[in-house]
């Protein structure tokens, strides 16, 4: 399945249905009237969280989207049928923007089963038994039915990952997730050999955390350089971030902050995350050198990068380790926020 993190699409509500012009005529009756019904509701459209999605994909080839309209009123005081509503589903962590200049946030679904009635559907139209009165008889008016909403809007995707990797292209992120997860990303001796996000589901002594393979950065990103400026978006949403730098790389200090510099020029506090160091590729370099750019490294973070090599499995289950302990801080952390949030009451 192909990746689509952003996508365009039109959407209507239905239209309230016709209300109705009918006269009540029934046989030993002496005095009949107006008994025309009102119209149904048109219907609403509906956004919807559902798992199982990691995509919008579906929403390339299906662009416009129709609540039905209700249906008109009858005889007898009868109301028409409401249209339907038009559930549109969505991956968790779905943004709706307004198809503007600054494309403006609509609204945000970022829990599994989140529903929002974004388009209300048009109230039915008026029967002529409600224009009755002492001096209107017999009125043949009615009412057509309110019409539906419509609007263009963007629908962007933001993935929800315990874990963004991140760092320049072949720091060998991927290998790392294909090591570490059941994904299969491809690998190759060449740069921005990622072209989209990649997720993987990692299963570490009774624990599980979603991993994501975030295209590899390079300078300017977050003015629009490369392709990583798309996906600077993605590591919005990770809990902490999995930060490879390649140890056999010509100047690996200066790839470190090349990154953290993207991160800060993106905004959205991302250089405020949680972040692990880890020295990839470890397995092509020498100890000596290794250990030199170690101490490098704690000088420059405050800690100790961990030092892994994906391609024979040196060190990782002591990053699988660090990781599990670090996001069950973060979640604890996040539970204590909470809950001084909710201590102050006003009532």
């Amino acid at each position: 399945m192909h990746f689509l993190d952003q996508a365009k699409i039109f959407i209507r509500s239905g239209a309230g249905g016709p209300g109705a012009v009918s006269f009540r005529r029934e046989k030993f009756i002496e005095y009949g009237g107006p008994d025309g019904g009102e119209g149904g509701k048109g219907g609403d459209i509906i956004f919807e969280a559902v798992p199982g999605l990691n995509t919008l994909i579906d929403f390339r080839y299906t662009q416009h989207f129709r609540a039905p309209r209700g249906k008109g009123g009858a005889g007898s005081n009868r109301t028409g049928a409401g249209g339907d509503d038009l559930v549109i589903k969505v991956p968790i962590g779905t943004q709706i923007l307004a198809d503007d200049e600054e494309r403006t946030l609509l609204a945000d679904l970022t829990e599994e089963g989140q529903r929002i009635v974004f388009l209300k559907g048009g109230d039915g139209g008026r029967g002529n038994a409600s224009y009755k009165s002492s001096t209107n008889r017999a009125p043949r008016q009615h009412g057509t039915g309110w019409p539906g909403e419509e609007q263009w809007v963007w629908l962007r995707l933001k993935l929800l990952a315990d874990v963004g990797l991140i760092g320049l292209p072949n720091a060998g992120k991927s290998t790392l997730l294909n090591r570490t997860t059941n994904a299969v990303a491809k690998v190759g001796a060449y740069p921005f050999t990622t072209l989209r996000p990649q997720l993987g589901v990692v299963r570490h002594k009774g624990q599980e955390f979603v991993l994501a393979d975030i295209p590899g950065l390079i300078e300017g990103a977050a003015e629009g350089a490369g392709i990583g400026d798309r996906f600077l978006g993605h590591v919005e949403r990770c809990k902490l971030l999995l930060h490879l730098v390649d140890a056999a790389g010509d100047d690996p200090v200066e790839a470190y902050e090349v990154v953290r510099g993207e991160l800060e020029a993106y905004g959205a506090d991302l250089e405020g995350k949680p972040e692990i160091v880890a020295l990839s590729r470890a397995d092509l370099v020498d100890a000596e050198e290794v250990a030199k750019l170690a101490r490098k490294f704690a000088k420059l973070t405050g800690a100790p990068p961990l030092v892994v090599s994906a391609a024979t499995g040196d060190g990782i289950e002591a990053l699988l380790d660090t990781i599990v302990e670090r996001l069950s801080g973060e979640v604890a952390r996040e539970v204590e926020e909470l809950a001084e949030d909710k201590s102050w009451s006003p009532l």
